[in-house]
């Protein structure tokens, strides 16, 4: 497996729910967590890999390696924040993003086990980092047409540097 960059339709792409949790999904999350380590990452969505299916793995400083499948973002602050985000698919370009503070969000771990967590600060903005990505939205997305034009003006530079 290997990680998809801009440009590719996949990355555009809804992602499907995951039908069952069985040894196939348990191992394409342990692949996950491998790649985004690897890549040193601190998170990474299914459709980034050429997966669509509706899962994420993320690994916060301070925190150990988490699975969330067939998520839902099922609460919001209103407080927004912003911060700078980049992406393993648009690697080498960050730029701030708007969002808001702390989510509450559901989901299933690789054991097949629902749960749901109350997040605030980078694991919040990483859950939703990677929220977005099953539904086809990029961290550019969520910019000024002016600043994504730079960003990606400035991505294109680098991948042929």
């Amino acid at each position: 497996m290997e990680i998809l960059t801009l440009g590719n339709e996949l990355l555009r792409l809804k992602a499907e729910p995951v039908a069952v949790i069985d040894d196939e999904i348990r191992k394409l999350s342990e692949e996950m967590i491998e790649i985004m380590h690897a890549d040193k990452g601190v998170g990474l969505a299914g459709p980034q890999v050429g997966v669509l299916k509706r899962i994420f793995v993320i690994h916060v400083d301070g925190d150990i390696p988490r699975v969330f499948i067939n998520p839902s973002i099922i609460g919001t602050s209103q407080d927004q924040v912003k911060y700078e985000e980049g992406c393993l698919s648009i690697p080498g370009v960050w730029a701030d993003v708007i969002r808001p503070a702390a989510v509450k969000i559901q989901a299933w771990n690789e054991r097949g086990r629902p749960f749901t967590m109350e997040a605030e600060g980078i694991t919040a903005r990483v859950i939703q980092h990677e929220y977005d990505h099953l539904d086809g939205v990029l961290f550019i997305d969520r910019l000024s047409e002016m600043k994504r034009t730079r960003v990606v003006a400035k991505y294109e530079k680098r991948k042929q540097a």
